[in-house]
């Protein structure tokens, strides 16, 4: 194995990346200079500046010109609540900017053994892996591994090289470039959106695996001292509710309050689904569950594992991850569907797979209200009867588009490339925005969505607005949701947060519970630094413009995408009865006062000249507006 050579700084960083050219099988080191940290921390605001600088313009996202990276946050192998990590790349789902975010154990122990990132050129001839073992580095041939379930994969690998070993891999639906696919680490946790599964496939690149012996990072007294005095901090009842439930907690109560989408965005949860008690977390998933499960050294916990199945229909193995709320909204409230025995097996298979769970929900949805209208028939779908709330034919369904076969195979890029094929009016069943699936919350309900939802560069990322805890000075939002004035700025302030909280490896459910004030000294007690939180939102504006000026000069153009009338209101449509009854999103409002509080163009989103300058992105400036 070659040598990195490299000693392990007391930081919250490492100071060493590995870049790895497959066509070649070259590896060589890269050791940054300090400042890159300090500007853009670590996760995906490293990875746009690296994408930004290593993808020639206009590359296919699907060929050897693409950068696949994985990085990990700035307090991520840290004591101090970093748990995450990221995959960047040209994305193949939308053409542009792609990014996926990640828990389980790979970003830890990819910083613990001494790499702050992982960036993959071209494409191997054949199948490889990549084995990294402290400072050495190997690839090897995985040609054995081509065709293996994600986490049947992770689990033979682990028997090859130790129990310690993290995986991060993919699954079939990586192998075969489906579009919603993603890369898989922790038995069933994902880096899930973008597509990012396709581009590891296309480079046929199977799997990363990480072994080490080393101990946390920056884990001095001091740090120790300081995560005793915020844990003690926290806000214990929220804490305490994703212990004990997780995300699915609030499933049945979303369904009910308009907050997750029910019959693919066109029912209503009281009319359409007021069995959604029945996958309620506490009453029917908890009682599945054997043990709690946290992400690497997560201070909440918020997961859990589950027994064995007895259903012999829906046969899901001992600690199978219990589902998120985005995977019970998908195929739970999206399909109504309330069998919690199937919704664990399918959150099971979507992750052996390596899908989306939530592109994938959707597209199960489209497939169903397809069948419902007459667009497809029983002969398309070789007998299989596609009806609402049918768990068994759900799950056949998932089972065919993994496989690539039969009317799966239609479905296996998710609900616009499905559109296209179908025709004959199944796009207006094809519930997405610039390509790719919604989550599930409703935008009517908390009108920041919308704008996130349509105008962030990667589209229908429900994880690029929060508005509960920030830092800073970022004005709050009107409290009356019908009132959609007034609230660029709150958003431009609350999306830059997520990309100081997503870069800097930190996780959302912990950042809502956590102090988030201290920040500043999280960041400065793992590097030495100064940084005040000033200094820090400015990184997360630095993030939020060269991601946009990424996806800008790829031929984007965020304000052009469509949004369904369904989602924003915009509908003759009787689905909007209930909670939301009659709300109607002003989106023009929405949009334009986002793009001017950025200082984006509000007609092509174009960071402004002006503003790239102030964020020192000279260059980006110059390649934008020349």
């Amino acid at each position: 194995m070659a040598d990195g050579n490299g000693t392990l700084a007391e930081k919250g960083f490492t100071g060493k990346f590995l870049n790895v050219n497959l066509t070649t099988g070259e590896i060589s080191v890269e050791r940054p200079d300090e400042s890159l940290y300090r500007r853009y921390l670590g996760g995906y605001g490293i990875g746009a500046r690296m994408l930004w600088d290593r993808v020639p313009v206009g590359v296919d996202p699907l060929g050897p010109g693409n950068m696949l990276g994985m990085f990990a946050g700035l307090l991520t192998g840290t004591p101090l609540f970093g748990q995450r990590w990221q995959v960047v790349c040209k994305s193949p789902l939308t053409g542009g900017w792609g990014d996926a975010n990640c828990g389980g154990d790979f970003g830890g122990m990819m910083k613990l053994a001494g790499w702050d990132g992982f960036m993959f050129f071209g494409k191997a001839e054949k199948p490889v892996y990549l084995v990294i073992e402290d400072d050495k580095f190997e690839l090897r041939d995985a040609t054995d591994q081509w065709g293996q379930l994600a986490i049947d994969n992770e689990m033979m690998l682990k028997q090859r090289h130790g129990k310690k070993a993290s995986v991060a891999n993919i699954g079939p639906a990586g192998e075969t470039l489906s579009l919603i696919s993603g890369v898989c680490n922790d038995h069933g946790r994902l880096a899930a959106r973008s597509g990012v599964g396709a581009v590891m496939g296309s480079k046929n690149l199977k799997s990363v695996v990480v072994v080490t012996d080393r101990k946390v990072i920056a884990q001095t007294p001091e740090t120790i001292k300081m995560l005793r005095a915020n844990l003690d901090d926290f806000v214990k009842p929220l804490k305490d509710f994703f212990h004990t439930f997780g995300t699915t907690g609030i499933t049945a109560g979303s369904a009910l309050n308009g907050d997750s989408p029910v019959k693919n965005w066109g029912g209503v949860g009281i009319v359409d689904f007021p069995n959604a008690k029945d996958i309620d977390g506490g009453s029917t998933i908890n009682p599945k569950m054997e043990k709690s499960y946290g992400c690497w050294r997560c201070p909440m916990a918020c997961g859990a594992e589950s027994v064995e199945s007895t259903n012999e229909k829906y046969p899901y193995p001992r600690h199978t991850h219990r589902p998120e709320y985005e995977a019970m909204g998908a195929f739970g409230t999206m399909n109504l569907m309330a069998d919690p025995d199937a919704l664990i097996y399918l959150n099971h298979l979507c992750n052996q797979y390596g899908f989306d769970v939530i592109s994938a929900g959707g597209a199960v949805s489209m497939a169903i209200e397809c069948y419902e209208t007459g667009i497809l028939t029983k002969e398309d779908t070789d007998g299989l009867e596609l009806r609402w709330g049918g768990a068994d034919a759900i799950v056949e369904m998932v089972h065919q588009m993994g496989q690539r076969r039969g009317i799966g195979a239609v479905f296996a890029d998710g609900v616009k490339v499905a559109g296209e094929k179908l025709g004959r009016g199944s796009e207006a069943h094809a519930m997405h925005i610039g390509g790719q699936e919604l989550p599930m919350h409703d935008p009517k309900l908390q009108p920041e969505y919308h704008t996130t939802y349509k105008l962030d560069p990667t589209p229908g990322r429900h994880t690029q607005y929060e508005g509960n805890k920030r830092i800073g000075t970022v004005p709050a939002a009107p409290a009356d949701r019908n009132v959609y004035s007034g609230r660029g700025e709150h958003h431009k302030g609350a999306s830059e947060y997520m990309h100081v909280v997503n870069s800097g490896g930190m996780c959302q459910f912990v950042m809502m519970a956590a102090n988030t004030s201290n920040i500043p000294e999280w960041f400065n007690a793992v590097t030495g630094w100064d940084m005040n939180l000033d200094e820090i939102m400015e990184v997360g504006e630095r993030i939020s413009n060269l991601r946009m000026a990424y996806e800008v000069r790829e031929g984007g153009n965020p304000r052009k995408r469509a949004v369904p009338t369904r989602v924003s209101g915009h509908t003759t449509e009787a689905t909007h009865a209930g909670p939301l009854q009659g709300v109607v999103l002003d989106t023009e409002t929405l949009e334009k006062e986002f793009l001017a509080a950025c200082d984006w163009d509000t007609e092509t989103c174009k960071p402004s000249a002006a503003k790239l300058n102030a964020l020192g992105l000279k260059e980006v400036a110059e390649a934008l507006h020349a």
